[in-house]
């Protein structure tokens, strides 16, 4: 089975951050949003990809060649960018062999087990419960458990089950009509070519397609977001087990945290949820629930819920207080 990842937005609500580089790779717990996701890939026991790229491509395109050499990776530039249909359809050459294919955002970090999706025996929309539906595509199921519509963006929704990223499709083929329909048709939802309605079109012409829960599900693309798939993350056994001691002298650690390498870390208390990239330097710092970059110096740093990019510089205050009885400082919020 071939895996296709579509990479091309801007990412704009991860600004400043996705100025510089693609929103799917920002850093999380330990690695990149894209590699957390062509890693759960390859063990699925897929290795052959497809990546839609644009903006920012270049980076996406180097950062996977020198990461994962050893996939078999095609590059496809969506020009100009007119949504995630239309991303498919320029990459239709890519799979338009294939007996099936499986696509998952770039920007979506998605727990499941890829394996039994893999082997289910009718197309599969991953989908997730939410509490804002008209937030996202929407998934509504009939009596027989198949999807009977999907919706992009409901102003009304009439389920709460939102599509998270994550289709297999059994049927390229019919994949790819559907696409060309939508596009001869000039069929746009939002100004956009949508998936949802390619799938929909999927759906009348008699293709079954079943709703498959995920067990965990994080839109990446924003920052409140990115920092909860980041939590949940570092949660997990192989972050709790790690010995940050001789790395960081002085330090007090509250795992879960992961530290890069070839980081100095010294007199700071670290964590707990904090993900560090490589060779990054933090002096007498206090850091929870935040992510912050490589290359990156943070000096007397007090951060809660924090993003700090690759090679960014903060210096906060550093005091010596003598403070006598009946006093009250206010340094501000």
């Amino acid at each position: 089975m071939k895996a296709i990842i579509p990479v091309a937005g801007v990412g704009s609500k991860l600004r400043p951050h996705t100025h510089t580089q693609p929103k799917s790779l920002v850093p999380v717990a330990d690695n990149t949003i894209l590699g957390h996701i062509i890693e759960k890939l390859l063990e699925a026991g897929i290795d052959d990809f497809v990546f839609i790229i644009g903006y920012l491509g270049e980076k996406v395109e180097r950062y996977v060649r020198q990461k994962y050499p050893a996939i078999n990776a095609e590059f496809v530039v969506q020009e100009p960018r007119e949504g995630l249909g239309h991303a498919l359809w320029i990459a239709r050459h890519t799979y338009e062999h294939d007996d099936s294919v499986l696509i998952m955002l770039g920007d979506a970090i998605v727990d499941v087990d890829l394996k039994a999706v893999i082997a289910a025996p009718t197309s599969v929309l991953g989908v997730k419960k939410v509490a804002k539906p008209s937030l996202f595509g929407v998934t509504e199921v009939g009596n027989d458990e198949y999807v009977v519509k999907v919706v992009e963006k409901p102003k009304i929704p009439k389920s709460n089950f939102a599509l998270v990223g994550l289709y297999k499709i059994l049927n390229p083929k019919k994949l790819i009509a559907s696409l060309e329909h939508i596009i001869v048709e000039d069929q746009r939802t939002q100004g956009e070519y949508h998936l949802t309605d390619a799938l929909m079109h999927m759906i009348k012409s008699g293709e079954k397609m079943v709703p498959w829960n995920v067990d965990h599900w994080f839109d990446c693309g924003r920052k409140d977001t990115l920092l909860q798939a980041n939590a949940t993350l570092l949660a997990r056994p192989k972050f709790r087990d790690r010995d940050y001691s001789k790395m960081c002298p002085g330090c007090i650690i509250i795992p879960p945290v992961s530290i890069g390498q070839d980081c100095t870390i010294t007199n700071s208390i670290i964590g707990p949820n904090v993900a560090i990239g490589d060779n990054t330097t933090l002096t007498s710092c206090i850091l929870s629930n935040s992510i912050i970059g490589s290359f990156s110096e943070l000096r007397y740093a007090v951060m809660e819920d924090s993003i700090i990019g690759s090679d960014a510089s903060f210096k906060g205050f550093s005091h010596s207080l003598n403070i006598g009885d009946s006093t009250e400082i206010n340094f501000g919020q």
